[in-house]
């Protein structure tokens, strides 16, 4: 128990105190001053990099979405209708694409979407445009592409591992007793994988929140999301205003399991007073 808890602290709590302190500091040409001032939280919060902040917050929330929409029927494809061998082999082809660099993978995008592109040759081969696509690269479809491309395979797994967890007993019970099909995954199967479906949301919306080289390689010039944006400051040197964007990044991100959390003792609460009725 002392081991984990030591490697929490040093690699974890630690530097995360740290930044939180470094946010509240004053920045004396290349040097940083210690003090306790809120202008790196004023400045990032009264200025345009809080529309930044939105902007991460929307994107991620859809990708997430749209993540979940595409990972949950393939996990659930894997989980119920495929021997246990076989979707183990398929989840294995699901993390090759991660063999290959991260930033190498998203650059392939920009040759796929770019103007004379196999996509863009594709949808004129077809007819279906009489010109090449501008939108197709930098903006916001080629970074939602990004994202969802990069992070949706993570979601599968846990979604996988949730459903298959489900005893098949309770499906079939719900069957035998003339059950249609969607009564039976809305009331038995969407709510016993939730744990599953909250897992899949946090991989999906922490990474795209915190991205930094898809808004860059996809967006396009001076598209901004909060990763990219915390990296520019620092590269002009202004660590108190990068450790106060990542410190409301933190923040944001522990309200946001702190919620996913307490809905879960919500649940349980709930269940032990039903199952205390009865």
């Amino acid at each position: 128990m002392a081991l984990p808890a030591a490697f929490v602290s040093i690699f974890l709590l630690i530097p995360l105190a740290l930044s939180i302190v470094i946010s509240f500091w004053e920045r004396a040409g290349f040097k940083l001053k210690p003090a306790f001032t809120l202008a790196s939280y004023t400045d990032f919060l009264g200025g345009v990099r809080l529309v930044v902040l939105e902007r991460s917050l929307v994107a991620a929330g859809i990708s997430t979405a749209i993540g979940l929409a595409i990972a949950y029927p393939i996990a659930y494809y894997l989980a119920r209708h495929m021997r246990r061998d076989l979707a183990r082999s398929i989840l294995f082809l699901f993390s090759v694409p991660f063999l290959v660099n991260y930033v190498i993978r998203t650059f392939a995008w920009t040759y796929l979407l770019g103007r004379t592109g196999p996509i863009n040759e594709a949808l004129q081969a077809a007819g279906l445009v009489g010109k090449s696509v501008d939108w197709l690269l930098f903006s916001d479809f080629s970074v939602q592409v990004g994202f969802v491309t990069s992070y949706m395979p993570f979601m599968v797994f846990p979604l996988w591992l949730s459903i298959s967890g489900i005893d098949r007993r309770l499906t079939e019970a719900s069957w035998i007793l003339g059950a249609h099909p969607w009564g039976t995954f809305l009331r038995i199967t969407l709510p016993l994988s939730l744990p599953g479906i909250f897992a899949a949301a946090i991989f999906g919306f922490v990474g795209a929140f915190g991205d930094s080289a898809v808004p860059i390689i996809l967006g396009g010039v001076g598209y901004q999301m909060i990763g990219n944006s915390i990296t520019s400051t620092l590269d002009v040197l202004n660590y108190p205003l990068a450790a106060a964007m990542s410190s409301v990044v933190i923040l944001a991100m522990l309200l946001l399991l702190g919620f996913w959390f307490l809905a879960f003792d919500l649940r349980s609460f709930l269940g032990k007073i039903v199952r205390w009725r009865v």
